[in-house]
């Protein structure tokens, strides 16, 4: 991407955010938001596909600028630690756009097609999240983690929209709070994933056993065939 298309993405991004401030989320148009951001529909069109999109490319905005301010000063401190201060940081990165995202907060609350879009973003964001604080989201329980990450931050972000209180008080409480139910939630995974392990396994030699005949039955019958020596 050049400097030029970047700097047009940017401004567009800064457009949508500056205008949601002041407007219904529903009532912004493409072309309001180009012309805010003194680019051409077509020049719009080549950035981004929709309004949606432009708020997807708001949040990798949000992650990048998470991640540049990541250190390893907490690297020896507990997960729950790590997690908290990477999320507080995201709601740092996002004081300046607070009034946009309460109105789009609103707006978005009874639109299941845009929440589910959300939800995918969420997710990529909170997997780079969890990643700066040092917490693995591959294996058995790396989905459960990263949906669990997303409805942490979701309940806490509901909190900070409400609150005024620059010592953020109310919010750093909700988010602690949350941080220790996933935990929980976590552990309890965890403890029902061991106490089944024996029954998976089983049940993978049981499955293995019946693909193994099938194995067998269709390389006799190939035996048997003659025309599968053609």
């Amino acid at each position: 991407m050049t400097a030029e298309a970047s700097s047009k993405r940017k401004a567009i991004v800064e457009a949508l955010m500056e205008l949601a401030s002041r407007r219904s989320w529903t009532d912004i148009e493409i072309k309001d938001i180009a012309q805010a951001a003194n680019v051409s529909l077509a020049e719009f069109c080549d950035a981004f596909p929709s309004k949606g999109a432009v708020l997807g490319a708001f949040s990798r905005q949000i992650d990048r600028q998470v991640l540049e301010s990541a250190t390893d000063d907490l690297a020896h401190e507990p997960p729950r630690e790590r997690i908290f201060d990477v999320m507080m940081r995201r709601l740092d990165a996002l004081t300046p756009y607070k009034a946009a995202l309460r109105r789009i907060a609103k707006d978005l609350r009874y639109d299941p097609l845009s929440l589910a879009a959300l939800n995918r973003a969420a997710l990529n964001s909170q997997r780079f999240m969890l990643a700066a604080a040092n917490i693995p989201t591959e294996g058995p329980l790396g989905k459960l983690k990263l949906q669990g990450a997303v409805v942490v931050f979701t309940k806490t972000l509901g909190t900070w929209l409400d609150e005024d209180d620059p010592a953020l008080a109310k919010t750093m409480a909700r988010l602690d709070r949350e941080l220790r139910r996933g935990e929980r939630i976590l552990e309890q995974a965890e403890d029902v994933r061991r106490l089944t392990a024996p029954f998976r396994a089983f049940g993978r030699a049981v499955m293995e056993g019946r693909r193994s005949r099938r194995r067998d039955r269709r390389s006799d019958g190939e035996a048997e065939n003659p025309a599968a020596t053609i």
